[in-house]
């Protein structure tokens, strides 16, 4: 399957979702793991669309998601750095995900810079980043505001 930049961007606005998993570790210094994840999920009748982006990306996996469900999962926070995050920064995504990809963005540049391991504080930070990471209809004006005055 042949894809290009326009087709990606146009398909991860509808398609892609871009996540911080929180996960519980009391082994770690603030008891908490921070997950960064972009993923695409499709049925597995159109898991071509998948290894597509697999293949124009050189990174991530695309792994069963549950039942007949597939997914292209990129989780390593250096192939956002240099793979993902630069290509949305180039091709710029026009919906709701554009806001999603921004703090995204922010999200990936501290844990790469290790804030969430400098302190409490630093930590608290990335997690309430995390939080509001997503947008939904009900917080969607809310959001965008937000965003556009705080950076956050």
């Amino acid at each position: 399957m042949d894809i290009n930049p326009q087709w990606i961007t146009g398909f991860v606005d509808g398609e892609g979702c871009f996540s911080v998993s929180i996960l519980r570790n009391n082994s770690l210094r603030y008891g908490h793991q921070l997950q960064p994840e972009f993923v695409v999920t499709q049925h597995k009748l159109d898991a071509n669309v998948l290894y597509a982006l697999k293949d124009y990306f050189k990174v991530g996996s695309v792994v069963v998601n549950h039942g007949e469900r597939l997914c292209y999962k990129v989780k390593n926070i250096d192939h956002f750095i240099t793979v993902i995050i630069p290509f949305f920064e180039k091709h710029e995504l026009k919906t709701k995900r554009r806001i999603e990809f921004l703090r995204f963005r922010k999200i990936c540049l501290l844990l790469k810079a290790g804030r969430h391991l400098e302190s409490q504080e630093g930590f608290e930070k990335v997690l309430d980043l995390a939080k509001k990471l997503r947008i939904n209809e009900k917080n969607y004006q809310e959001s965008i505001k937000r965003f556009e005055e705080t950076g956050e």
